[in-house]
């Protein structure tokens, strides 16, 4: 008989995003597969594979109590009638919420997957009474079963919380798929010699204005305002930048629409909005920036380093995970607009090295990175848990 195994994220486009291939390959490894979530639009896509969807209203955001008292005991009735083998936590508010349910419903094979320790942990002074009950509860919950999370960092401020080291499994992040994401095409006039050692070769055409991109949700913990502010010191330099993304109302910390047209209208940058195609977007940068307050592990870094792209980024949790600085790219400190500017000018004025770094970014993700071997470690913890 098939073991059932429930997946709990807030919202439907997280789970396509990030987590169906792994809900499609364990389907395919022998379990009935079943997602826990708030549907907005993408609940086709999940049943289309043939995996089961049940209706839960998690907010993402938002710390009334009686909501998630509602959340919790919503979900005890969830585990209590579908009764899984084994529950997979997605994300710092399902691992809290779930963690409760588990304990309450007496299912005792939980996997816990930080994807990042959340945004109550990227700024010091923001709700300091909250970020202190969840470290304080963080070891209780977690001890329930496993816990993934996606960087070194992660690892050890949860064991400095007082969770067992055993309990832990490093796994770096929701995998990228390398074959969809490739080198391709560049505005470059010529291509170096190393430019063989690709596995899919650069074609050379006639040169154009550089493109520099960030590609994310626009939220200011992402380091929104100093990727404006390095395009303001830049904007005389011959090179466009490039925002690809959606503003989050439902995130206190997005940019508004307001924002987004005073950027253009001055002429910052250009802003082409939401992609359901990001290998296509991907291969018309010449220079990938994500210069975030903390992350886990950031997939659009995966996605670039796959397209052969150089990246700039944070030295932060999760970012440095990525990007190891002059191996396949350039860390900066974070918040620091004329750091990421003067290194974005660097790549600008060296077209060598851009191809360098972007070279060693799609060994890595082949090696380090490929969805394949972050699917194949995540079925592992599942044996495990139910051993």
């Amino acid at each position: 008989m098939s073991k059932k195994l429930l997946f709990v994220v807030t919202e439907d486009w997280y789970l396509v995003s990030h987590r169906l291939p792994l809900a499609i390959a364990a389907q395919q490894a022998g379990f009935k597969v079943s997602v826990a979530t708030r549907l907005v639009k993408h609940q086709h896509i999940i049943t289309e594979h043939g995996l089961q969807v049940i209706p839960f209203n998690m907010e993402r955001r938002g710390l009334d109590p009686l909501h998630l008292i509602h959340e919790i005991y919503s979900l005890v009735s969830i585990l209590r009638r579908e009764r899984p083998d084994i529950i997979h936590l997605v994300a710092l508010r399902p691992v809290i919420v779930g963690g409760i349910a588990t304990y309450l419903a007496g299912i005792s094979n939980v996997v816990f997957a930080l994807t990042g320790m959340g945004f109550l942990f990227t700024d010091g002074g923001r709700l300091p009474w909250i970020r202190k009950t969840i470290q304080k509860s963080l070891p209780w919950l977690l001890s329930q079963g496993l816990t993934i999370v996606q960087n070194q960092d992660d690892a050890e401020q949860l064991i400095s919380f007082g969770l067992p080291k055993n309990r832990l499994r490093l796994i770096p992040g929701s995998g990228v798929d390398v074959k969809h994401f490739v080198p391709g095409i560049q505005s470059i006039e010529t291509a170096p010699d190393t430019i063989d050692s690709l596995p899919i070769p650069i074609l050379p055409i006639p040169i154009s204005i550089p493109i520099v991109m960030m590609a994310s949700r626009l939220l200011w913990d992402k380091g929104l305002a100093e990727f404006i502010a390095a395009a303001k010191i830049l904007q005389n330099q011959h090179c466009r930048f490039v925002l690809v993304g959606t503003i989050d109302n439902d995130n206190p910390a997005s940019a508004s629409e307001d924002d987004i047209k005073g950027w253009i209208a001055a002429k910052i940058i250009e802003w082409w909005g939401h992609s359901t195609d990001m290998a296509t977007v991907l291969s018309q940068a010449d220079i990938v920036c994500l210069p975030s307050y903390r992350e886990g592990l950031p997939k659009v870094l995966l996605e670039a380093m796959a397209c052969g792209k150089p990246c700039i980024t944070t030295d932060v949790p999760g970012c440095r995970a990525a990007v190891t600085h002059q191996d396949n790219g350039l860390l900066v400190p974070v918040k620091d607009a004329t750091a990421l500017a003067t290194a974005i000018k660097q790549l600008l004025d060296d077209l060598e090295q851009r191809h360098r770094l972007g070279i060693r970014g799609r060994e890595r993700a082949v090696n380090e990175f490929s969805q394949e071997r972050i699917i194949e470690k995540t079925l592992a913890v599942y044996q495990e848990v139910m051993a």
